[in-house]
């Protein structure tokens, strides 16, 4: 790879790739390659492509690339054919021989492996009409589809590095700082603060500035930011450069989950690839401006997320929070000025710099401009990462985009902004999804996370689920968090096992109203969340829990037991033959019985029944 000396060298060397040769008019054959599409077989039809495109002879025709998640985890493998966008969803290595021969030799579409949408039946060929991608605004995760992650000239061929060129060469740092603030881009790990704001803050103040770049995702079901590291990493490269220019930063860091190697291995080679080419390391591109990034892998601590534990962990210290009177843009890494952003932060950054701050903040609501990505799991049809922009109603993510509840059950709530987000009920669908707006309904944007939930989902158990969760990752430097959260835990858990007893709610309120307001830090500060709104919006399941002893979801084991209602049953069997315990007993078409000293409250006999005639009570 030749080094780039200069702006002219860079102009010349994306010229190249633009001209492309016979490159150019090759089809292109995108395979995901996220974990989830990797969990199913993505290597698999991979293989199998590159076999089926020898053994037609197809190689000058096609270019097969696998690139980073496209976002639809719940239809994997996915395979996309450029430039038509053909979609084929679910792809097994046994489909390519059809798909190669049909599509992409001759141009018609496989329409059994298109498509279907689950709810209104209709089959849609293109990735551009699937509801799931249709109704989303991807700019920063648009090019997963398109970019191998190891390839720096897949980046340098959808526009990569030309933010740095204009930045470096046609805006002077402080413009740099004035066109991020008037886009409105705020912080997108959770905090929401501005990010114009932050860096000419940590400008004004002497030192050795850092940049840093959290990749600590610890949030359960959330994946964002792992997608932008694994799928294009070096979109987060160059916002993090564009920043430290901006600020007058010459080092950098990327502090990553431990548990995301393919991200980690990604990043390794995307910087190695910048160094090799002269974007990274000592007068980039002949400007005078030298900047480097280091990788640092966290240990697992959910508590690092929080901006000065990271930095006390990236030091070498105990992963502990301190006190927010001195702030980390003036005393943060060893001391030193410090801006911190979380990975989908920094990759806006080059979407600002190349369209200008007016066209991302056209997008979203009047206090919080661009976009944001969801992870949208739980109890929704089509689960996977959704890109939307700022002030989406939470029906249009979920029955829209995400195709709405399986099996036909009723929508309960969703809880947004990790395991200290609040759970917001049906009441609130309606509700546009930006900092403020969450806010006024006790949760909070959080880094993305979005867990759906159905009528069989017990609030009770849910926030003593999240509080345990929060209970063994605070770091215990502080009473209110530490012994706090430990009490509200005791508490709901004596209420699931059915030793709740009156009073028990308000204590919770007490408690939670207690560890929001003396906690030392956002963890501690947040985590009364799920309790406190699971006792505003769903107060009578506690107290159905507390006073009558039952659990209406039929969830909590020592509230409820199943039985076989004798007028609803056709004595079918499909139940007793399913039972692993062998609880239940009866002759054929007459109704059957169940054995309460034997059942284990697994519900496989109440999921099994088609007559609705097993029971909760």
């Amino acid at each position: 790879m030749e080094k780039l000396e200069n702006r002219e060298d860079l102009v010349r060397y994306i010229n190249s790739l633009k001209s492309g040769g016979k490159k150019k008019n090759k089809k292109l054959v995108s395979v995901c390659g996220g974990p989830g599409c990797a969990v199913y077989g993505a290597e698999k039809v991979e293989a199998a492509l590159v076999d089926e495109i020898a053994a037609q002879g197809l190689q000058d025709e096609v270019e097969i690339k696998t690139t980073g998640c496209h976002g639809f985890c719940e239809k994997g493998p996915i395979l996309v054919i450029h430039p038509e966008g053909i979609f084929y969803p679910q792809t097994k290595a046994e489909h390519v021989p059809e798909i190669v021969e049909k599509t992409i030799k001759n141009g018609e579409l496989v329409d059994k492996r298109v498509f279907k949408d689950p709810a209104s039946k209709k089959k849609t060929p293109y990735e551009k009409d699937v509801p799931f991608y249709k109704l989303q605004k991807r700019i920063i995760t648009g090019n997963n589809g398109l970019i191998n992650p190891r390839s720096i000239d897949d980046y340098f061929a959808c526009g990569g590095y030309k933010a740095l060129e204009k930045a470096l060469f046609d805006l002077d740092p402080d413009t740099i700082l004035n066109e991020v603030k008037t886009s409105g881009l705020r912080g997108r790990g959770g905090g929401g603060f501005p990010a114009g704001i932050k860096w000419a803050t940590a400008k004004r103040h002497e030192g050795s500035r850092y940049v840093i770049c959290n990749a600590d995702e610890g949030d359960p079901g959330a994946f964002m930011d792992r997608m932008i590291l694994e799928g294009n990493p070096h979109s987060v490269i160059e916002g993090m450069i564009i920043g430290a220019y901006a600020i007058g930063s010459h080092e950098g860091y990327v502090y990553v989950r431990y548990e995301y190697p393919l991200a980690v291995k990604n990043l390794t080679e995307a910087l190695k690839a910048a160094h090799e080419i002269g974007l990274l390391g000592d007068n980039i591109l002949g400007s005078g401006f030298n900047f480097d990034i280091h990788i640092s892998r966290g240990g697992g601590a959910f508590v690092c997320g929080e901006s000065t534990a990271l930095m006390a962990s990236l030091e070498g210290k105990p992963g502990r929070p301190r006190a927010k009177y001195v702030h980390t843009v003036e005393k943060g890494f060893r001391q030193n000025p410090t801006v911190l952003n979380n990975v989908e932060t920094w990759a806006n950054v080059p979407v600002i710099i190349n369209n200008g701050a007016d066209m991302f903040s056209a997008i979203g609501t009047e206090k919080s401009k661009g976009t944001k990505i969801f992870s949208l799991v739980g109890k929704v049809m089509n689960t996977g990462l959704v890109e939307v922009p700022m002030g989406t109603t939470l029906r249009t993510i979920i029955f829209d985009i995400g195709g709405g509840i399986p099996k036909k059950k009723k929508f309960k709530a969703v809880q947004t902004g990790g395991p200290s987000g609040g759970c917001i009920p049906e009441q609130f669908l309606d509700l546009g999804v930006d900092f403020d707006e969450l806010a006024k309904v006790g949760s909070i944007m959080g880094s993305g996370g979005m867990i759906v939930m159905d009528e069989d989902t017990c609030m009770v158990d849910v926030a003593r689920y999240f509080v345990d969760f929060l209970k063994d990752e605070s770091c215990g430097q502080c009473n209110p968090c530490r012994e706090g959260i430990k009490q509200m835990l005791h508490i709901l858990t004596e209420i699931c096992a059915g030793n709740g007893k009156e009073g028990d709610i308000e204590l919770l309120e007490e408690l939670g109203a207690m560890v929001q307001k003396f906690s030392l830090c956002g963890l501690g500060t947040s985590a009364p969340n799920p309790v406190l709104t699971t006792i505003l919006y769903f107060r009578n399941e506690y107290e159905a829990h507390i006073r009558d002893k039952k659990c209406p979801a039929g969830i909590c084991k020592p509230l409820f037991h199943y039985e076989i209602d004798a007028d609803a049953c056709t004595g079918c069997g499909v139940c007793a033959r399913k039972c692993p315990q062998e609880a239940i007993t009866g002759e054929k078409k007459k109704p059957h019985e169940l054995d309460q000293s034997k059942c284990i409250k697994c519900g496989i006999c109440y999921d099994a029944c088609k007559f609705n005639a097993v029971v909760i009570k």
